[in-house]
């Protein structure tokens, strides 16, 4: 695949995006909800904080191969008209949740391997890291939090920023990652749909 004429993300990048973006929509709303779910001091509050720890490492693993992916293969270029400003904003803001999808995770389990309860993978007892530390539990269990509230600002504002592009600018950026814009047809047609713009004069 030739680089420099590719108008949209590949399909195992879209299926990633989706599928792992919706995933940890998922866990990051099963985390905040946990004491609902199985409050303290509860049978069954062991098992589902588990659960927890067990999804969020398979998580972790898939992030890991996103990640892979994303240094191996470049992204679409953005679209000409689309200002200098917004492609830095654009970069900074993906690479911000970039780090809060690696360090989420991470901190969460380092949190885990420094307490007396450890991690059931699925059933089956992890290793622990360390001994029983309650501060250093505690440190990085509240990095994992914050990560998850500062996670959380940003989604809202990458879905708020996409949709600013799909139904505003019309510049076929949200476009990029639809699915079956990999396909050269489909790629003529928004081509031909997306409208033309001059640059702005200086």
């Amino acid at each position: 695949m030739k680089v420099e004429h590719q108008r949209s993300y590949g399909r195992v990048a879209i299926a990633m995006h989706w599928l792992i973006g919706f995933a940890l929509l998922c866990q990051i709303t099963f985390g905040f909800l946990l004491d609902e779910i199985a409050p303290r001091g509860t049978p069954g509050r062991a098992g589902v904080i588990n659960l927890h720890k067990s999804i969020g490492i398979v998580l972790g693993v898939l992030i890991v191969v996103r990640l892979s992916w994303r240094l191996l293969h470049r992204p679409p270029a953005w679209p000409e008209t689309m200002p200098a400003w917004q492609r830095r904003a654009a970069l900074f803001g993906h690479r911000a949740l970039y780090a809060c999808m690696v360090l989420m995770p991470l901190a969460g389990y380092t949190a885990s391997n420094f307490s007396k309860h450890g991690i059931k993978f699925f059933g089956t007892a992890l290793k622990p890291l360390g001994p029983d530390l309650p501060q250093v539990y505690a440190a990085f269990n509240g990095l994992h939090i914050a990560t998850a509230f500062v996670f959380c600002i940003l989604i809202a504002g990458h879905v708020l920023v996409a949709l600013k592009h799909a139904l505003i600018d019309h510049d076929a950026v949200f476009a990029r990652m639809l699915p079956g814009r990999g396909d050269p047809r489909s790629l003529r047609r928004l081509a031909a749909a997306t409208p033309r713009r001059r640059p702005a004069s200086s």
